[in-house]
Order: C-alpha cells, then sequence, then structure tokens
C-alpha cells in the first residue's frame, strides 16, 4: 500500500550507506525476495508489474528495516515462511 517502504543499510567498505525503496502510488506493495546470496527489494503494482527494484549483495547487507503504510489496514501483518523439505521431514516419513 502507498506508504509501505523498506531501508536497507549496506556496507560499502568505507561506511554504511541507506538504500530506501518507497510504494509511491496507492496499490502499490514492497516485496522482498531473497535468493543465492542476493536480497531483492521491488515494488509491484496491483497487476504484479515491478516498477523498481533494488538488488543487494546478502554478505555486504547490514539491516533491513521495513516500515509499513500508516493507517487502519497495517494493523495485521502477515508473515508467511516457505522451507524446503528434506526426505524424512514430510508427513510419513
Amino acid at each position: 500500500m502507498k506508504g509501505d517502504r523498506v531501508e536497507a543499510l549496506v556496507d560499502t567498505g568505507g561506511g554504511v550507506q541507506t538504500f530506501e525503496i518507497v510504494a509511491t502510488k496507492a496499490g502499490r506493495r514492497i516485496e522482498v525476495n531473497s535468493a543465492r546470496g542476493v536480497v531483492e527489494v521491488t515494488e509491484v503494482t496491483r497487476s504484479g508489474k515491478t516498477v523498481r527494484t533494488g538488488r543487494f549483495m546478502a554478505n555486504r547487507l547490514v539491516a533491513l528495516i521495513e516500515h509499513p503504510a500508516e493507517g487502519p489496514s497495517s494493523a495485521s501483518v502477515e508473515v508467511s515462511e516457505r522451507r524446503r523439505l528434506r526426505p524424512g521431514d514430510g508427513p510419513g516419513g
């Protein structure tokens, strides 16, 4: 939703630099994905089209701070976790 923002603090070798990705218009949201040592912060539209993206090396990332938009709908935050199951972890195994 408009007002969602994510701050990424990155170690640049000579200090820490702050990058900010903000949902700039109504209906846009911020998504954070991490894979293969890269953290990707993306602003997407309602239809799923990418507006802007920031990619950061995970080993250089000092902190990733998520700021939900202020308002009545920000009272509940959905958190989901995805885990890869190994043999024997699933039901009956």
